[in-house]
């Protein structure tokens, strides 16, 4: 098989990052010309059953979190979000040799996306929505075409998972599992399975599972990707890992270097819209146990011309009408349509100046804002309006950076 080169999810721990937060990031990079929506989901209407993209599940009995969801337009679940209790999400494809039966991913079933949206909106804690994933992996199974285009985009997934305290990476195989703690450290997921031997949690069976399929001989120490794996893109993982490691080693890793991780092109880490699997969405988020935890998305493709906007869950917390996408064929809402015409088809470089330094007013005055409930909203009506100006513009833009913050 061929694999598409496809996304990549990151987590720092401190202490090595800049306040002692949780920084985590994902670039979610899709089929070409599929929209990525931006949008916050509250007070959710339950009923006894939750229609997910391709089947029917029993609701939450318990009452949800409100979501903020970085999500493919057609499709129920996301591909990376977070929720109101400090939890954050990505997921990525994975490809094994357990492709038969409760492993043949072709079956319509719960996609990994949907999984990302059921842990976030049940789950309290990284934990807590591993626990949620896994129980309806076991109860569901995954699988179902991953593109509303291509019935032949199928896989199996793996998980970043992180609250204040601590992140896990979870990788599947159809429905069996393995999960890996990480503390006081760094990680990276890509489109392999990267658990090895250090296993802290797994789904019932696992070992028995693995004699009988012929990937463990029972008496050699298990390794969870040497026995599952039919392969994936090490050289991205690595490249992300290297990453990682290079801004961190002072132990004062931020937002602002997660940004650097999501927009760097020599490592495939960021696409442009021109590759078979573009960046089509990012995010970032800064996890704080005792102050104010942000989330960062783009809602448009290509992180390195794309400005991230802050979110920040309150009460009243809204999102932007302009990154959510319309029921109609091609789902562009109204973001991504202005950033495709100014930006992807453009080479004039002075927009993208100009969105930088928007988010770097946003970056350096986070900490002071006070309205907060709007914030991601103003963001994305800043970036709308600068749009509507003609690219010679900088006082009038630069007018607009301040009223932004």
């Amino acid at each position: 098989m061929d694999f598409p080169r496809s996304c990549d999810t990151f987590v720092v721990l401190p202490p090595l990052t800049k306040g002692n937060l949780v920084i985590f990031g994902k670039n979610s990079d899709r089929p070409q010309n599929e929209v990525q929506e931006v949008i916050l989901v509250k007070d959710r209407i339950l009923g006894t059953k939750l229609k997910c993209t391709y089947i029917t599940i029993d609701e939450s009995v318990d009452p949800i979190n409100s979501v903020m969801l970085s999500k493919p337009a057609w499709m129920w679940g996301a591909e990376m979000g977070a929720n109101n209790k400090n939890v954050v999400i990505g997921n990525e494809a994975v490809w094994t040799n357990n492709n038969d039966g409760e492993g043949d991913a072709r079956v319509k079933r719960l996609l990994g996306m949907d999984l990302v949206r059921l842990g976030l909106e049940r789950g309290n804690s990284a934990e807590e929505a591993l626990n949620v994933i896994t129980d309806l992996l076991g109860k569901y199974g995954q699988g179902g075409p991953c593109s509303e285009c291509d019935d032949s985009h199928f896989y199996h997934n793996t998980f970043l998972i992180a609250d204040t305290k601590e992140a896990w990476v979870l990788e599947t195989s159809g429905k069996i599992w393995a999960a890996e703690k990480i503390e006081n450290s760094y990680r990276n997921i890509s489109n392999g399975l990267t658990i090895t031997t250090k296993i802290d949690k797994h789904s019932t069976d696992l070992y028995n599972d693995a004699k009988q399929m012929g990937v463990w001989d029972g008496k050699s120490e298990f390794n969870f990707s040497a026995a599952f794996s039919s392969g994936g893109d090490e050289m991205r993982w690595a490249h992300g890992k290297r990453l990682l490691g290079e801004l961190s080693k002072d132990k004062s890793f931020d937002v602002k270097r997660m940004f650097r991780v999501l927009r760097d092109k020599a490592s495939c880490i960021c696409r442009g819209v021109d590759d078979m699997f573009p960046t089509q969405g990012s995010q970032v988020s800064s996890l704080s146990p005792h102050g104010v935890t942000v989330h960062w998305f783009t809602a448009t493709p290509d992180p390195s011309v794309s400005y991230f906007k802050p979110f920040v869950f309150t009460a009243h917390a809204v999102a932007s009408p302009f990154t959510a996408s319309p029921n109609e064929a091609k789902r562009e809402h109204y973001l991504y349509r202005l950033h495709s015409a100014n930006m992807t088809r453009s080479n004039d470089m002075k927009i993208p100046k100009l969105l930088r330094e928007l988010e770097e007013a946003c970056l350096s005055e986070i900490d002071d804002l006070v309205e907060l409930d709007s914030l991601f909203k103003n963001c994305v009506e800043t970036e709308v309006n600068l749009y509507g100006y003609k690219y010679n513009e900088d006082e009038k833009a630069m007018m607009l950076i301040s009223k932004s913050i």
